[in-house]
């Protein structure tokens, strides 16, 4: 079977086991993030999907870990079906791995086969492609956080989407509800909000776009960013995720955590937006 090996280590967050889960934990209690460490929950599963950031663990990890923190408190997933755009330009229109599996510091993580098989068939839009995911870093910067929380107890599904268009978006989450409806699986929607622009011209056009998510309609999500012409790179993940929420049971979509990169480095001049949302039954 393949390993995918760690491409982001040793620079959007560590390469070392012990300094990477005390970076985690940092996450957690740093002042813009929940301020509490996960524990093992009990509640009974409602989270159908999240939004989590994918930058650097010391601009974007606390608001991810209000993601992550709401996950723990539910009962264990078997399988996370990640989504994410295309930075790199790399495979197909939507490139899905389908065995195998991910390499962190923190271990190994295996592809659920068999649920990857049942999306590829189900969806007609997919391609079996590892190429997308060589150099993209948005998938693998979920994983420390699951393996934080799980270990090696959790699947995952990576799907890197190059075609974020609304067709697109809702083809492949009637696949995704039509395939897990019976598995014990979360989605996980991968995303950075507005890039580089002054604090005050990201938070607005990102409001725009978590009203849009709130209200939990993929269509207006989509001509949001294309009429605000707002950089956020995962609206199609996004999408994904609320038509696949939706055909679940979904009803909410609950934003739990908004920031910049300003909000942590202190300038304020070109930012990037974060978000942590959960959508729930």
């Amino acid at each position: 079977m393949s390993v995918r090996r760690p491409y982001a280590s040793g620079s959007f967050y560590s390469r070392d086991p012990q300094r990477l889960r005390s970076e985690i934990e940092g996450c957690f209690k740093h002042i813009l993030g929940p301020g509490k460490l996960p524990v093992k929950g009990e509640n009974p599963r409602t989270i159908t999907a999240l939004v989590c950031p994918h930058a650097g663990y010391m601009y974007s990890g606390p608001v991810a870990a209000y993601s992550y923190l709401a996950l723990s408190e539910e009962k264990k997933p078997d399988t996370a079906i990640i989504l994410c755009p295309n930075h790199t330009g790399l495979g197909s229109a939507v490139s899905l791995m389908g065995e195998g599996y991910w390499e962190t510091p923190l271990g190994r993580v295996i592809i659920d086969e068999e649920l990857s098989n049942s999306i590829f068939k189900t969806s007609g839009m997919i391609d079996i492609d590892e190429s997308a995911h060589q150099y993209e870093h948005s998938i693998e910067v979920q994983l420390p956080f699951l393996q934080y929380l799980y270990g090696s107890k959790i699947s995952i599904v990576p799907i890197c989407m190059g075609f974020q268009d609304l067709e697109t978006s809702r083809n492949l989450g009637e696949a995704l509800a039509q395939s897990i409806r019976t598995v014990n699986a979360v989605i996980i929607a991968s995303t950075d909000m507005t890039h580089q622009e002054p604090q005050q011209s990201a938070a607005r056009k990102d409001r725009l776009v978590l009203d849009a998510i709130e209200a939990m309609d993929e269509e207006s999500v989509q001509r949001t960013v294309q009429t605000n012409r707002i950089t956020m790179c995962g609206y199609g993940p996004v999408s994904t995720a609320l038509v696949a929420s939706k055909k679940l049971g979904a009803k909410k979509a609950e934003i739990l955590s908004y920031h910049t990169s300003g909000d942590i480095t202190g300038d304020q001049g070109a930012v990037v937006g974060y978000a942590s949302i959960k959508i729930t039954r």
